[in-house]
């Protein structure tokens, strides 16, 4: 029997055979080493739900996990209380007009790579690529100062000392220009002087997920030492990292942290529960099952309020054309465009069940771009307009602006067509999906159908970025932190994440026939007002302006602001949580041991 067997197996088929016997043998031998070699190496391993699509800070559009890993800016953030600490800069001085900041240098730094971190890769990093037009990004965007949009000088003043200089008072400028990465210029210089065949610097291209990981330069407390699309980035201490603790020992204590890439919320939670993970966010959906966890899992569950985030829906209101194509269907976007129908969805939304069924009770109302807990934030009591849910009266408003209904209870508008549009959000993102599936149970009790579908969050991205020819989305946009002016990029007319209304950046196809409300231009002049003045009280009454705006014609429908909730293993020393830093921002002085 065994002869009859081999003699219909070729020698070629049998070569095939051995080899795959050889290769799963050695992928096996190769994940043993692995996790054999990571248990005797002090690590912690996180999830990311996405691969990241550039390693470069500065053209990087979206929240990528790796990059507070591998940069670092003059100053950091205490995770705590919002206030600045040392950074590559060891102290700062302000002068007396508030218009100069000089940052001091600590001494001897070095890039992962050994090469010396210098004053001139900080003047590199601003004058060369932060304020060169040819670099457009939304970082670019936060430091255009006043009506002009005029960038600060920076200039070296000695071995140690930059000046960072205004042409007029900018209350930000010290948060703005503290924590922005610093970029090494040995590994740069050439990206940024040379150019493609239409004029654009390497640059833009530079540090792109293909990059050898030994290309990637920085001044974090990690570097990349492996990175496997779709599975992991390992990232290794860096050797020549600048914090030390008081007896002199270098920092960070973790030798390693791996980024596992999970592309679905569940999933990741299931690696957690399974021991896989050290460090995972709390769906509210799951808390009351995780909370019965904490001790057999040797986890703790940390709350730390309502997040530092916003989730929203919003409308394509970008009138614009290319190339003679609107962007949007003209019928839909009469429809966006009416403060009527947005006032109508906002009080269409049923946001107390919301709360109750998709987040377990374990959320607020949202009304405002600015946080609950930061101190800018302008509450109901003091005049923030808010939408209770009350689909009599979003009937009311539709009506009023000229929709009418069919015998189906079908919504028309005034030409007699049926109102239906598309709702995308990024797949994988488990509570953005239940609120697109609510959304679609809700608003055809006023009756619109909404065609709800989720998709990967990088063809998103490019509908956003690129080709603008989405009707209807689900987002959210975090990280902030406590200056308001950080939104800027957000509200200015012409800031790259004007998502509802947005004009092309530099090289892309432009838009004809994009308008710009009045209300949008007042917003953006607000925005440049807040950041022209010092007096902390001044501002508040300005900020408050802008969200009394926001909340008034509607771009953003906010929708829940979730509790801050996250899950870290007991092995993990040291950790001070809360939702402005998250569990792990004090990770150079975390340590591990074992339970």
């Amino acid at each position: 029997m065994i002869s009859a067997v081999w003699s219909r197996i070729s020698w070629r088929k049998m070569l095939v055979v051995l080899l795959s016997v050889v290769a799963i043998a050695l992928s096996s031998c190769s994940l043993n080493s692995f996790k054999t070699e990571a248990a005797q190496v002090p690590r912690i391993v996180v999830s990311s739900l996405s691969d990241p699509k550039t390693f470069n800070p500065i053209i990087n559009t979206e929240s990528s996990d790796v990059l507070a890993y591998i940069y670092e800016g003059l100053l950091s953030q205490n995770g705590l209380t919002g206030e600045l600490e040392p950074g590559i800069a060891e102290k700062w001085d302000i002068s007396d007009d508030q218009q100069s900041i000089i940052f001091t240098l600590q001494e001897d730094l070095k890039w992962s790579d050994g090469e010396p971190l210098t004053v001139d890769d900080v003047v590199f990093t601003y004058n060369s690529i932060v304020f060169n037009e040819k670099v457009p990004s939304s970082v670019q965007d936060i430091f255009r100062i006043g009506e002009t949009g005029a960038f600060p000088s920076v200039r070296k003043l000695d071995e140690r000392r930059v000046e960072f200089r205004s042409p007029e008072p900018f209350a930000p400028l010290l948060r703005f220009a503290g924590l922005g990465e610093i970029l090494p210029q040995h590994a740069l210089q050439n990206s940024i002087e040379q150019t493609d065949s239409e004029g654009n610097p390497f640059f833009l291209s530079a540090l792109g997920t293909d990059t050898p990981p030994a290309e990637i330069v920085g001044s974090g407390p990690y570097y990349i030492a492996n990175y496997a699309p779709t599975q992991r980035i390992v990232l290794e201490r860096n050797p020549y990292y600048w914090r030390k603790d008081a007896q002199g020992n270098p920092q960070p204590y973790i030798e390693r942290v791996v980024l596992e890439i999970v592309e679905s919320t569940d999933t990741s939670l299931m690696q957690f529960r399974s021991g896989g993970l050290d460090v995972e966010a709390i769906p509210p959906e799951y808390f009351a099952l995780t909370k019965r966890e904490e001790r057999r899992g040797n986890f703790t569950i940390y709350e730390g309020g309502p997040a530092l985030s916003t989730t929203f829906l919003t409308f394509n209101l970008n009138k614009g054309s290319r190339n003679g194509t609107p962007l949007i269907d003209p019928v839909k976007s009469r429809w966006f465009n009416s403060l009527e129908f947005r006032r109508a969805i906002a009080y269409a939304i049923d946001r107390p069940t919301m709360i109750n069924n998709i987040y377990q009770g374990l959320g607020v109302p949202q009304n405002s771009p600015i946080y609950i807990q930061n101190p800018y934030y302008l509450p109901p009591e003091q005049g923030l307009p808010t939408y209770e849910y009350d689909p009599a009266k979003a009937k009311e408003l539709l009506e009023s602006a000229g929709f009418k209904y069919n015998s189906a209870g079908q919504l028309l508008d005034a030409d007699g067509n049926r109102v239906r549009f598309n709702l995308i959000t990024n797949a994988g993102n488990k509570v953005r999906e239940a609120l697109g599936s609510q959304l679609k149970r809700d608003l055809p009790q006023i009756g619109i159908q909404v065609d709800f579908q989720p998709i990967s969050f990088n063809t998103l991205v490019d509908k956003l970025d690129n080709s603008l020819d989405w009707e209807a989305l689900i987002l959210g946009i975090g990280g902030a932190g406590i200056e308001p002016d950080g939104g800027r990029n957000t509200w200015s007319v012409d800031g790259r994440l004007h998502v509802f209304n947005q004009a092309p950046a530099q090289g892309q196809t432009p838009i004809e026939g994009r308008e710009v409300t009045d209300w949008e231009l007042e917003i953006s002049r607000l925005y440049v007002q807040g950041g022209q003045e010092l007096d902390d009280e001044k501002r508040k009454v300005i900020y408050g302006q802008t969200q009394r705006l926001a909340q008034e014609y509607l771009p953003f429908i906010y929708l829940v602001n979730p509790l801050s909730l996250m899950a870290v293993r007991d092995r993990i020393e040291g950790v001070k949580y809360s939702a402005l830093g998250g569990p792990i921002w004090n990770l150079y002085e975390l340590q591990v041991t074992e339970n």
